[in-house]
């Protein structure tokens, strides 16, 4: 049964339930919209009805400020263009009128627009008022003023306009830029008028730092951000200008800029005291300002040798007021109700002004370090032959003397901090200050000499025993994760409220017991003795850790050590000027070195093991040299050291013994090498130390080398000495060589009967077999050739009888090339009896043979292999 509609009665009730459809889709999309209006009202007033279009590259506001900046600017430049260019085509009325009118328009208009709520148009309009304020200025010079002085119109003007603006913006408060421009015309009245009035850098200078004090008033109490942005640019810059102009009076007229420096560094650190964000940077400005100023008094007043130490002292004089931050108050960790004892500056600006002195005294201690560095490589630099009694002229002789105070009163300074940093800066220009000494004062050759072997001496004995250097000094903290280093110095139970004190401007409260024993004030007050027992103020700087710290023992022995060492160096070269001089550094260097390979520790005991070597075989080249030993007999005495370096080695430490014994095989190789023009001295040599060698390998842990080198020293001496005899057969050569090996491989096989004949004897075997082959091809003689053949035959009968591969192969194989070499002769003249046809004859009978026996001959290969395969 066909129940379909037919198609115009199908096409109507399509459309009327297409019109249903879209009545409830209407509905639906309705309820939606109310939905969201319910549920977020913000988004659904935002949301368009439609659906939504592109987003647009600037929104409004921006599109707006650019508008109204294009229209400012437009309107300037047409203000600017009306006063320079059209404004002589106008009477005095009309040109009045005109500006009169612009201005008041420009500067009233704000006023309803931001009535209004249009801000942006008020600034600008504003802006554009302000210009005409400076155009009216000018127009006004031009007409009325011309006469005057340019420059004195210009700060009477940029004063009026300052004020001018400044009650116009804070009539406007709501707009931002009358004000700060206010800030920039105040700058220019007080300089421009010294200008007009002919004062010279000196009063500018004043007159900028009048107006940086300004300027920082501003920034202190004022509220816009803008207005003290302004402010405190156009300080730094005036106020930096000021200050550079006092640090140059103080050079030509200190009389003159010490009071402008002084003047600069209280606003600046006023300004430090009410800015904390600023404090560090502004209170190190006045503390280099206050130190320019009362070190160019100084100077003036002392000769020229003196400037660099009054700096110096003016310096370290600013640095104690670290101090005053270290007394113990509440905010300190100190025990409730305890009263704040002392005066307590700022941490900001304790380490501004602490800073400032420590980078002047770290200058000064540069200035004084050139003849410390004179000291230590003028000898090195050499002009005069060796132990010509002569002196090469000494560097920087005419350097100031001060420059030893400056180092001892940086050593005294550093020394005073309980802190390892500062120990090791002492210890470093202490070292620095001996070695110094003779530059300056111009002391003789031997009191130099004898400083340096002292200096030398000093050093060595605080690198093995370095406990004087860690008197007093605090005990560092390990940083979370790490442990306390050991050695480290013993912490008092007074400073333990105070460790993180000066290190940081809010350190941790400690605990109820540590705070409870801080120090008394008399204790706090006066600085102790190191060593003394009492507690140390936590004045010092602490510098930063991020690692567990480093044991002080350790470290400052090490930094002792090096000392040490390049003062050693520096010994020795100006010793060489004169031989008794000579002898006596060396002997005392060698002394001190073996007093700290015996009594040190760690590595420094291995480097003054080596050291010793080293200065022991310079005491035999100058012992050599004062004989008059040529130099193959100084070679066989340099043999000496590496003898006692292994008689040495065997009682020694391991680490101090494998030192000692490589350091004397390098001397006995710089002795081969001196020997090696005189061949018989040279196989001598080679013989002695195979001797020593040989010695050595009776320990047992020097056994394997130490043999192995025996063996070949005493080689290499055998063949020079052959060579020296003119001996040319090479079984002179190759057979000490053979005999040694053949034993040592019988000795391991009886030791290990599964090792292999090639590694026991096969190198021994070819040593001699394969040179003598060589020269018996090439020998006319017959008795080469036979003695070989022999000896081949022999090892080769001794390795069937033995099954043993290596010997079976080697002399099979040079039995057959040495029988080959003697059959060669008649070979060749039966070859050539012979007719032409009978070889290739031969060939073709030989080549049948083996093809027809072809398996039978892969059979016995197979079985020959197999044989051999079984042989050791």
């Amino acid at each position: 049964m066909d129940n379909s509609l037919p198609p115009a009665d199908e096409l109507v009730l399509v459309d009327r339930e297409l019109v249903q459809l879209d009545a409830r889709r209407s509905q639906l999309l309705a309820r939606r919209a109310w939905l969201i209006q319910v549920l977020y009202p913000t988004v659904a007033t935002a949301a368009p009805a439609h659906p939504l279009r592109p987003v647009a590259d600037s929104t409004p506001r921006s599109a707006q400020n650019v508008l109204l900046t294009l229209g400012g600017t437009l309107l300037t430049i047409a203000a600017v263009a009306f006063t320079l260019v059209s404004w002589g085509s106008m009477g005095i009325g009309a040109r009045a009128t005109v500006l009169a009118v612009v201005t008041g328009a420009a500067l009233a208009a704000p006023v309803a627009l931001l009535r209004k709520g249009l801000a942006s148009t008020a600034e600008a309009v504003a802006a554009l008022g302000l210009v005409l304020t400076v155009l009216d200025a000018y127009a006004l010079h031009r007409v009325a003023l011309s006469e005057t002085d340019g420059l004195g119109y210009t700060a009477v003007a940029s004063a009026v306009l300052a004020g001018a603006w400044t009650a116009y913006g804070s009539a406007l408060s709501r707009l931002r830029h009358p004000l700060p421009v206010a800030v920039v015309a105040a700058q220019l009245p007080l300089p421009l008028g010294v200008l007009a009035a002919g004062g010279g850098s000196t009063a500018f200078a004043w007159a900028a730092l009048l107006t940086a004090t300004a300027d920082a008033a501003v920034v202190l109490w004022t509220r816009p951000a803008a207005v003290r942005i302004t402010a405190g640019t156009a300080a730094a810059a005036l106020g930096g200008w000021a200050l550079l102009t006092g640090g140059w009076l103080s050079l030509v007229s200190p009389w003159t800029g010490a009071p402008l420096l002084l003047a600069g560094a209280a606003v600046t650190l006023y300004a430090a005291w009410r800015a904390p964000s600023f404090a560090t940077a502004a209170s190190a400005t006045a503390g280099l300002a206050t130190l320019t100023a009362v070190g160019g008094l100084l100077r003036a007043a002392v000769p020229d040798d003196w400037a660099v130490p009054g700096y110096v002292l003016c310096a370290l004089a600013l640095t104690s007021v670290w101090r005053l931050g270290g007394t113990v108050t509440d905010e300190d960790g100190a025990a409730p109700g305890t009263a704040a004892r002392g005066v307590r500056l700022p941490h900001g600006i304790r380490l501004g002004l602490a800073g400032a002195g420590a980078g002047v005294a770290a200058l000064g201690v540069v200035w004084a370090l050139p003849p410390a560095v004179a000291g230590l490589l003028g000898p090195v630099a050499r002009t005069t032959d060796v132990w010509s009694g002569e002196h090469a002229p000494r560097a920087l002789a005419s350097y100031p003397a001060t420059a030893v105070l400056v180092l001892a009163v940086a050593v005294a300074a550093l020394a005073a901090l309980p802190r390892l940093w500062a120990r090791c800066g002492a210890l470093v220009l202490a070292w620095a200050l001996l070695t110094a000494l003779p530059v300056p004062l111009g002391l003789p050759y031997a009191a130099t000499l004898a400083l340096q072997l002292l200096t030398t001496a000093a050093a060595l004995v605080l690198a093995v025993r370095p406990g004087p250097l860690t008197r007093g000094l605090r005990a560092v903290t390990a940083p979370a994760g790490h442990a306390d280093a050991p050695g480290t110095a013993t912490r008092d139970p007074h400073d333990a409220s105070r460790e993180a004190g000066p290190a940081t401007p809010e350190a941790p409260a400690p605990t109820a017991p540590a705070a409870a024993s801080a120090p008394t004030t008399a204790s706090a007050a006066v600085p102790p003795v190191p060593g003394s027992g009492t507690p140390w103020p936590a004045w010092a700087p602490s510098l930063p850790r991020t690692q567990a710290p480093a044991e002080p023992r350790t470290v400052l022995g090490w930094i002792a050590y090096g000392g040490g060492l390049a003062s050693a160096a520096s010994a020795v070269a100006a010793a060489l000027d004169v031989r008794a001089a000579t002898f006596t550094a060396l002997g005392v260097l060698l002394a001190l070195f073996t007093g700290v390979a015996v009594l040190g520790t760690d590595a420094r005991r291995v480097v003054s093991a080596c050291t010793a070597v080293l200065t022991a075989t310079g005491l035999v080249f100058a012992v050599a040299a004062a004989g008059g030993f040529e130099d193959h007999w100084t070679a066989l005495t340099l043999l000496l050291v590496p003898a006692a370096t292994a008689a040495v080695g065997s009682r020694a430490p391991r680490p101090v013994a494998l030192a000692v014994e490589i350091t004397g095989g390098a001397v006995g190789l710089l002795a081969l090498g001196i020997a090696a023009s005189r061949p018989a001295f040279l196989a001598l040599a080679l013989a002695l130390g195979g001797v020593i060698a040989a010695a050595t390998a009776v320990r047992p842990e020097r056994r394997r080398f130490a043999s192995w080198t025996a063996a070949a020293l005493f080689l290499l001496a055998t063949w020079v000495r052959l060579a020296v005899w003119d001996v040319t057969t090479p079984e002179a050569y190759t057979l000490p060589v053979t005999l040694p090996a053949l034993a040592v491989g019988f000795l391991r096989r009886r030791r290990d009967a599964e090792a292999s004949s090639w590694t026991a004897y096969g190198p021994g075997l070819a040593v001699t077999l394969v040179p003598s082959l060589f020269a018996a091809w090439t020998d006319p003689e017959w008795a080469r050739p036979l003695a070989l053949g022999v000896a081949a035959l022999v090892v080769t009968l001794l390795g069937a009888r033995f099954r043993l591969q290596a010997l079976l192969v080697i002399g099979g194989a040079v039995l057959a090339l040495d029988g080959l070499h003697e059959l060669a002769p008649y070979v060749v003249q039966v070859v050539g009896a012979l007719p032409r046809w009978l070889p290739p004859a031969l060939a073709g009978l030989l080549l049948l043979g083996v093809g027809a026996t072809y398996e039978q001959r892969l059979r016995d290969a197979r079985r020959l292999r197999e044989r051999l395969a079984r042989m050791r």
